[in-house]
């Protein structure tokens, strides 16, 4: 009897707490399933769809609110002078190895190298030995044989010396007068002389040194004037001409201007290009030679419009082009070539070819507006 008292006591609070709980349940039943009050699709619409109108503060407002405006600038055609970009370096008129005549021992100091000379400057001088001697020797058998043959002529005209005995006598003369010459050109040769104006840029040998036929006394390089040269594509030769303007632009940025002075009548077999040579005007300003160069060369021209670069669109083809407003405020695109670009870094530009005369170009919103779209042209691009 003991032991059910207790089991009713412990079952009470149990019972207790399940009421609970389903009083609970039951009241978050009846929570979801009363009804409520849902708003109409066209209220929703209103509260959701809301027109928006960006007006530039310069612009007025289009009355029509399907038009939309636009930023547009008129540009009219201008004659350009298409340029062809080409990698050159800079090179040197003539460079060329002095080299010895006569074989001879070198007696005196060699031009130092970076020396500045004219032509008939000593680079290199040998030693006489017995040039000299063979010199002198000639000049005596020179004088013999002037008075040899003088005096029979004299002998001739009185009848006393055969015809036969004078001419081997001016033989004799002649062949005198060409030993004197020999001998005069081995002094002579002695020394190695500049060929034309211009700089040393190697010596190879010293004091000395035995030089023999053909060996190397220095090399001398002319730097008045300087040429710029370079390859030129084969499908861009036809458009250059001897004579053409040039412009250069150095590795360190210094600029040089020049023209045209050679073109390649023949292909370099790898490379399939034609070689050009620039000669430039470097105003007494040396220039080094071997300097990497971008060479622009003066081409044809054509009547192109100045553009600005942001003002490039994409069909839907993927070929360039720009949008123009026309006639009822239509907007038209056009496909366009670039020929060239402007540096101006107060006014930058991009040269195009490919429209007829005056344009109205879309320069701004040219991305949110289509061809046959009615838009607004706004001209004024103060802020």
């Amino acid at each position: 009897m003991a032991v059910t008292d207790v089991e009713l006591r412990l079952e009470a609070p149990v019972k207790k707490q399940h009421l609970i709980s389903l009083a609970i349940l039951g009241a978050i039943a009846i929570w979801m399933l009363a009804p409520r009050s849902v708003p109409s699709s066209a209220e929703v619409t209103e509260g959701v769809v809301r027109e928006i109108q960006v007006v530039e503060t310069s612009a007025p407002a289009s009355e029509d609110p399907d038009v939309i405006s636009i930023r547009a600038e008129r540009i009219s055609p201008e004659r350009y002078i298409e340029q062809i970009m080409v990698r050159g370096r800079t090179q040197a008129f003539r460079h060329v190895q002095v080299m010895a005549e006569l074989p001879g021992r070198l007696v005196t100091d060699p031009i130092p190298r970076g020396a500045r000379v004219r032509a008939g400057d000593v680079l290199c001088e040998l030693a006489i030995d017995d040039r000299s001697a063979n010199l002198n020797e000639a000049l005596a058998q020179r004088e013999r044989a002037q008075f040899e043959y003088k005096a029979s002529v004299d002998l001739q005209a009185r009848d006393l010396q055969s015809d036969v005995v004078v001419a081997q006598l001016k033989a004799a003369l002649e062949s005198a007068e060409a030993a004197v010459t020999r001998a005069q050109l081995a002094v002579d040769r002695t020394q190695i002389v500049a060929p034309f104006d211009g700089v040393v840029e190697t010596r190879t040998v010293e004091v000395g040194d035995l030089l023999n036929v053909g060996s190397v006394c220095a090399s001398v390089l002319d730097d008045s004037p300087m040429l710029l040269v370079g390859l030129i594509p084969e499908q861009e030769v036809n458009r250059i001409r001897i004579g053409a303007e040039v412009t250069g632009r150095l590795l360190g940025g210094k600029q040089v201007k020049g023209t045209v002075t050679f073109l390649a009548a023949s292909a370099e077999p790898v490379s399939r290009s034609y070689r050009v040579e620039i000669e430039i005007d470097s105003a007494g300003e040396q220039i080094r030679e071997g300097i990497t160069t971008e060479i622009l060369v003066k081409a044809d021209e054509v009547m192109a419009h100045r553009i600005p670069s942001s003002a490039l669109t994409l069909d839907d083809n993927g070929d360039i082009g720009i949008k123009v407003v026309e006639g009822g405020g239509k907007v038209a695109f056009y496909n366009v070539s670039i020929v060239g670009d402007d540096t101006n870094q107060l006014n930058p530009g991009i040269w195009v070819t490919g429209l007829r005369g005056d344009i109205t170009l879309v320069t701004v919103g040219q991305e949110i507006v289509f061809p046959g779209q009615t838009v607004a042209a706004n001209f004024d691009w103060d802020l």
